[in-house]
């Protein structure tokens, strides 16, 4: 008990050092943040401050389940619309320029493109849905990696999309309907409480503090207070497992946080695996480096490598965190 306690102050309770202090004073961030990305980083952690400064492009994944993107490539520029394919993304563009709002065009209303962050898409091409499965999205609006699900199996799959917040519910319809699929079932309901049984794959890209969207809402900086950070942890451990007791013997979980925090990734992660029932599959991405496998003195488990950590400042999408799990047999 006193060693978990004493892991506990070491991921949540770690001192502040005058470094942080006054980068965080330079760059308006919470201290605690900032003393995580000198942990992490070391000298690298100015080079993230300064990343975040940028803010993101927009960018776009094109529905190849109602127009060939080459189509819609020919649409957007004959509008004026400059635009650049995104090399690791199979249908993802960046909008280098545009006449106007990238979602008002007719395009856009006919549902042939979402609007979606390259780290976001980059989620979903891991987890490779397959055709004909069992799926279960857990926290699903306002549709975007629900939407890329159907589109990856051509809208041949079951899938379930949850969504806590009714409100949020009326945008993960729209967006499905609007981009031409059929094959889902949409359930209001806090995800911890669902009582499905043996699907084959599952995407809980979790509720998370958010710190890995810094450059596109700058206000991520410091609206998490430090005392949050427990409870966000605790609510992405309670879904994760959660989703194990849903999946069957071999099914895959994948776990995304939009984070650049260890307490919402690796911390998760090290804890699901004293279960000993899922593993973690080695998954490879075109972009991105491993997880972490230590933080301030506290040792992870040496599989936690194979998951991977997005970085603003080194492979210009938000920060990510994604691991792929697979259910041991019984």
């Amino acid at each position: 008990m006193g060693r978990n306690l004493d892991i506990e102050e070491r991921i949540f309770n770690y001192e502040i050092s005058s470094e942080a202090k006054k980068l965080a004073e330079k760059y308006g961030y919470s201290d605690y943040i900032v003393e995580r990305y000198l942990k992490l980083l070391d000298n690298e952690a100015i080079d993230l401050l300064e990343a975040n400064e940028i803010p993101m492009p927009q960018t776009i994944r094109c529905n190849d389940f109602l127009i060939r993107c080459d189509e819609l490539e020919k649409r957007l520029v004959n509008k004026g619309f400059k635009i650049k394919k995104i090399p690791f993304l199979p249908h993802g563009y960046e909008i280098i320029s545009s006449p106007y709002k990238v979602g008002a065009t007719h395009e856009y209303l006919m549902g042939y493109y979402y609007l979606q962050d390259p780290g976001s898409m980059l989620v979903v091409y891991l987890m490779n849905p397959k055709k004909n499965s069992f799926i279960i999205d857990m926290a699903s609006a306002p549709g975007g990696k629900s939407s890329q699900i159907l589109q990856l199996t051509k809208d041949n799959v079951k899938l379930v999309s949850v969504e806590l917040k009714k409100d949020r519910i009326k945008s993960l319809r729209s967006n499905l309907q609007r981009m031409g699929f059929s094959s889902y079932i949409i359930l209001e309901i806090d995800a911890r409480k669902l009582s499905l049984k043996d699907a084959d794959m599952i995407l809980l890209d979790s509720p998370s503090s958010g710190e890995g969207i810094i450059r596109k809402d700058p206000k991520r900086k410091k609206s998490r207070p430090r005392s949050d950070m427990k409870k966000i942890h605790m609510l992405q451990f309670q879904l994760l497992n959660k989703a194990i007791d849903m999946i069957k013997p071999e099914g895959e979980i994948t776990y995304a946080a939009c984070s650049t925090a260890i307490e919402e990734g690796e911390y998760v992660i090290d804890k699901i695996l004293r279960r000993n029932e899922v593993d973690i599959l080695n998954t490879y991405s075109p972009i991105g480096e491993h997880a972490f496998i230590e933080f301030n003195g506290v040792k992870f488990d040496d599989r936690i490598k194979n998951c991977i950590r997005l970085w603003p400042h080194k492979h210009g999408t938000e920060g990510f965190f994604i691991c792929r799990l697979k259910k041991n047999q019984n």
